[in-house]
């Protein structure tokens, strides 16, 4: 972060909104980068109760506050209190970034590049393949959304605490890609062992595993995950979550959400500054960070 006596009237604020929020490393992410480029920006968090975030909107176009990323819980509810969206934000119905443009609030979603430049080496082997994918909030939107749409992949399956969500989710992608080969399970261990053990691809595209909860997984059955599958965890905090190490006992290859965390931040920097993220120095710096 800038010291205190370069921070003036003339620094452009962004940051993140979310509840919780003191585990996220984007301010380490792109304070470093703005500094890296001497960009007289500076990215604050900003803890915001769901009840609260229209309230909190109104305070971030009054304050002149230059865009924000957005995370749980507020990426799909957002999309109402904003007054533009881009067109990956609009079939998703998620928003992750907001750039605030003369006080008009457009929403991006750029999840969808983090998550394509994560998968993109294993395009070949997810052609045509089964996905399950644990989730069916706004994270799960956008992997499902570049799943359809960049992996050509032959059938997804939704897997949820509930699955009056992952229906919903069916239901809208059913109607905006028509994508018909969807099913939704609960996640209720070991009922899903066999599903997931069949999937080629599974992605926790839920918060389950996530500081501080580091002792939660979605499951901790071992004949879920297997040699021939790729197992990515959008969690980051963590690096190695409980849930992709059980998987790497069994031989499964491991991704962890470093990788999509960093380029979703790379494109909303952009959005924000007209500039590119010196990602490799970033993501190597993250790599040895200790975990918080």
């Amino acid at each position: 972060m800038r010291s205190l006596n370069e921070i003036n009237h003339n620094t452009k604020i962004v940051g993140v909104i979310g509840h919780p929020i003191k585990h996220s490393l984007s301010p380490m992410m792109h304070n470093y980068a703005f500094n890296k480029l001497d960009l007289d920006y500076v990215y604050l968090p900003f803890d915001i109760a769901a009840a609260n975030l229209k309230d909190a909107l109104r305070g971030i176009v009054a304050l002149g506050i230059k865009g924000f990323n957005v995370t749980i819980p507020h990426k799909e509810r957002i999309v109402d209190f904003l007054d533009e969206l881009s067109d990956g934000a609009k079939i998703v119905n998620a928003v992750n970034t907001v750039v605030n443009e003369n006080g008009k609030l457009h929403g991006y979603n750029t999840d969808v590049e983090g998550i394509f430049r994560t998968l993109e080496d294993y395009k070949d082997e997810l052609r045509d393949s089964t996905v399950s994918v644990i989730g069916a909030g706004g994270a799960a939107r956008s992997v499902i959304y570049t799943l359809i749409n960049s992996f050509n992949v032959e059938k997804i399956n939704i897997i949820n605490r509930t699955t009056e969500k992952a229906e919903s989710l069916k239901d809208y992608f059913t109607s905006k890609m028509l994508f018909e080969k969807i099913k939704t399970y609960e996640l209720a261990p070991p009922d899903v062992t066999e599903i997931l053990s069949k999937s080629k691809l599974i992605v926790n595209a839920s918060s389950i595993g996530m500081m501080p909860e580091e002792d939660d997984s979605p499951t901790t059955i071992v004949e879920s995950f297997n040699s021939n599958q790729i197992v990515f965890d959008l969690v980051y905090n963590p690096r190695k979550t409980k849930f992709l190490a059980i998987a790497e006992s069994q031989g499964a290859t491991i991704l962890n959400g470093l990788k999509m965390f960093v380029e979703q931040g790379a494109r909303a920097f952009e959005l924000w500054t007209n500039e590119k993220m010196p990602t490799d120095r970033i993501s190597e710096i993250l790599n040895k960070e200790p975990e918080l």
